[in-house]
């Protein structure tokens, strides 16, 4: 199957970047400092959301800012093993930087802090938790990434690893493909199913076109 795109729009974590082990410890730290258990922890769907909304389902409303900045801060100072995903570096150095954005659920401060540790390029279009009211799964974030570009969302394709962010884009109207990394394949529904960017053929300069390699 092939793509038809003007502009990619990329999530980050599980997508361009492996941060796993860095969020694992970060949120491992910060529920052990409130109290709260890997049962309760593991009840939530956590992938793919902003850190805030996983916190609001955790604590009461009025200690959710100051736990959303204890997250933050937690893994901004974790980016031990922070690394980029097989085919990610080698793709991001083919594509016009006028062609591409990050789309992602962290905070402006953190995915700039993981692109770098990662050794990707920072994007000429970021958009981050700080940058939405409507986190991942609602359309906001992608159609701001494409605003960002000024390319129409349905000449966008969005690059996801998490059901969250595939429902977004599909709700923006945009085409999708997947990278079964922190999910399964049957998990994700897309247009292109692939195990990483390294399966991903992308071809054309102002005219994208999009395969499986």
């Amino acid at each position: 199957m092939e793509l038809i795109a003007d502009a990619l729009l990329f999530d980050l974590d599980g997508t361009l970047v492996d941060s796993l082990p860095a969020v694992i410890r970060s949120w491992t730290a910060w529920a052990a400092e409130r109290g709260i258990s890997e049962a309760r922890f593991a009840s939530i769907q956590t992938h793919g959301r902003t850190s805030r909304s996983i916190v609001a389902d955790l604590v009461p409303a009025d200690e959710v800012d100051a736990a959303d900045a204890r997250i933050q801060e937690l893994e901004l100072a974790d980016l031990t093993g922070v690394t980029a995903l097989p085919g990610a570096a080698e793709l991001l150095a083919r594509l016009d930087p006028a062609r591409w954005a990050v789309v992602t659920s962290g905070v402006r401060r953190l995915a700039a802090a993981r692109l770098a540790a990662a050794g990707l390029p920072a994007p000429r279009v970021l958009v981050s938790a700080d940058d939405v009211r409507h986190g991942k799964p609602d359309p906001e974030p992608y159609l701001a990434g494409a605003a960002g570009l000024g390319v129409a969302p349905r000449r966008c394709v969005v690059v996801e690893d998490a059901p969250a962010g595939l429902t977004a884009a599909r709700a923006a109207g945009m085409a999708t493909v997947a990278v079964a990394g922190t999910h399964r394949p049957e998990e994700l529904k897309a247009d292109l199913v692939l195990p990483n960017l390294a399966h991903l053929s992308v071809t054309g300069t102002s005219r994208l076109v999009l395969g499986a390699a």
